[in-house]
């Protein structure tokens, strides 16, 4: 990259250069061709190639000796002027051509693109690649830069890169103003880098999302590869060559939608692990069983009465296209105004839910079915981070907003992978035990979101549980990660979640369970808490003290003390 940033300076400051060596050139040959005359008034030899180049090299760069070595014939001092003359052209004409080379957009970005690449080579720590920084991907990154995970940025919107630029992130985020559908800008982004951990493909289109996905298999298998999709056939596409995990926030939206109004509970406690860790938990709000409308039958409105449908719920589709499939109650008709609500029995209906891609009419169906009936449970699609204001003054029950959707499901895969399997676990629930898990979950963390991560019990992540299982001849139980390093009668403010051992799960397992070499652990908990459970995890001190209650003294003082023992019982007469 670097000899590409100096062959094209040197392609385009080619022609200066040819117009000053020309004028260099030619004012050395007339000196070497004019006579000169000595200090009494003779005329004597013109100048030597190298005095004459001395004088051109100087007297062309403003610097000004003099007429060296003797003063110089009229002849000379005519040939000079005319030199001087050409070489203020010369110089003026490669000092403009170099300003216009700095000011060039595409010489500005082969240096970015330069600097941008050599960073990145030097990257020592674990990073992702996120592809498209909208407001997916700049959710994503601020969440990924609390957790202390680098995030490497392709983005093609320059004002986006500026907002990016412009965020307090505690480490320097590394962002390129390039195509990311381009493989080798993905090369560029350390697509092949021993740090990087795996590529998020966050752009708002499907296609390049794709190019991002296959780009990524091929180049560097081993990466786990995240991807956001609208379209149902592209997200076949995406999983039929090993993506790993493809978010259709259509589909994810519909599906927790139809869960929620089956099981309120189990919804409560997706939301609760699966938000924003640190954020408010936000007001309940359990969808009814019954009636409900859907205005529009796009891509979402497809999704949403797909899901509703397979819970056995009655459904009318409200939408201006008369081809529905025949198998959905439909009346044709846009739902902003009150007579086809009215026909799609909006009066007896429990729901609604505004799916159209306009968000305008999205807010006029909602308001105009709650002047109908005011008790209706409103779910409305949100199109448009800009209408932000608009959807936040209306508060409707549901929001579905796609951005959100799709960062909350890619920072529970990236930061807690052994969450979306509890997930799935907690599907087969009884109601009465969800609800008791959220009734612990909000009590724990005071209305707050909790941090939910996984650990495993290895060398590398936990190096002291690790040797103590292995090598002691004692067991521990989980409830010794649940205590304080600073007073172990006190507990830290986390729950234990699952515990894989082996390909088993063991759901919400008991403090007195013995852990083993090589288990996984999920909690939720407090920043504060996954902190301390870490010095538990790190520190064989600390562990110790966690156990027995005692402070084991490191490894140095308890030499230290055992030589001064040593001393003390020696007799002084040897």
């Amino acid at each position: 990259m670097n000899a590409s940033v100096f062959f094209l300076g040197l392609r385009r400051m080619r022609a200066p250069l040819i117009v000053l060596i020309v004028i260099y050139a030619l004012s050395t040959l007339g000196l070497t061709l004019v006579p000169g005359i000595d200090a009494q008034g003779q005329p004597t030899a013109p100048m030597s190639f190298f005095h004459a180049f001395y004088f051109v090299s100087y007297t062309a760069t403003t610097i000004g000796f003099g007429e060296l070595p003797n003063a110089f014939s009229d002849a000379q001092r005519m040939w000079v002027t005319v030199c001087i003359y050409l070489s203020v052209v010369g110089w003026s004409y490669s000092i403009i051509s170099l300003l216009a080379l700095v000011q060039d957009k595409g010489f500005q970005q082969v240096l970015l693109s330069s600097r941008f690449a050599r960073r990145v080579r030097q990257l020592g720590e674990p990073f992702y690649i996120i592809c498209g920084c909208g407001e997916t991907g700049l959710l994503i990154a601020r969440a990924l830069d609390r957790e202390g995970i680098r995030v490497v940025a392709l983005e093609r919107d320059e004002m986006r890169i500026q907002e990016l630029e412009l965020e307090d992130f505690s480490a320097d985020i590394l962002v390129l103003g390039a195509d990311a559908a381009q493989p080798q800008h993905l090369l560029m982004a350390g697509l092949k880098h021993r740090s990087c951990r795996g590529v998020l493909a966050m752009t708002d289109d499907d296609a390049a999302n794709l190019a991002v996905a296959i780009s990524s298999r091929l180049i560097n298998p081993r990466l786990r590869i995240v991807a956001r999709v609208a379209s149902p056939s592209i997200e076949a596409n995406m999983m039929s060559f090993g993506t790993h995990y493809v978010v259709n926030h259509f589909e994810k939206f519909a599906d927790y939608l139809a869960q929620a109004i089956r099981s309120p509970d189990w919804f409560r406690l997706v939301d609760l692990l699966t938000g924003l860790p640190g954020r408010e938990v936000p007001e309940r709000h359990d969808p009814p069983v019954g009636d409900w409308v859907v205005c529009g039958y796009g891509r979402f409105g497809q999704a949403v009465v797909r899901n509703l449908q397979r819970q056995g719920v009655r459904l009318t589709v409200i939408d201006p296209n008369p081809d529905l499939p025949i198998d959905v109650h439909h009346i044709v008709g846009q739902g902003t105004e009150a007579e086809p609500l009215r026909q799609a029995g909006v009066e007896a209906a429990v729901g609604i839910v505004a799916a159209s891609d306009n968000d305008t009419n999205n807010l006029s169906i909602a308001m105009t079915a709650m002047e109908v009936n005011p008790k209706l449970f409103v779910v409305v699609r949100q199109n448009s981070v800009a209408n932000q204001i608009l959807f936040d003054a209306y508060d409707a029950d549901f929001t579905m907003v796609p951005s959100h959707i799709v960062a909350r499901e890619c920072l529970a895969l990236i930061t807690s992978p052994l969450l979306s399997r509890f997930l799935r676990l907690v599907r087969a629930w009884p109601e009465s035990r969800a609800a008791g898990v959220v009734s612990d979950l909000e009590r724990l963390f005071d209305k707050r979101v909790p941090v939910v991560w996984g650990i495993r019990l290895n060398a590398v992540d936990s190096p002291a549980v690790h040797r103590f299982l292995l090598f002691e001849q004692a067991t521990m139980a989980l409830d010794s990660l649940r205590r304080d390093p600073a007073d172990r009668q006190e507990w830290l403010a986390l729950l234990p979640l699952l515990l894989v051992r082996d390909g088993c799960d063991d759901e919400l397992p008991a403090d007195a369970t013995i852990l083993q070499a090589g288990d996984e652990v999920l909690f939720a908990g407090t920043r504060a808490a996954k902190a301390a459970q870490n010095l538990t995890l790190d520190n064989r001190t600390v562990l110790d003290y966690v156990l027995t209650g005692q402070d084991t003294p490191g490894w140095l003082w308890g030499l230290l003390k055992k030589r001064k023992s040593t001393g003390a019982n020696e007799s002084p007469l040897g």
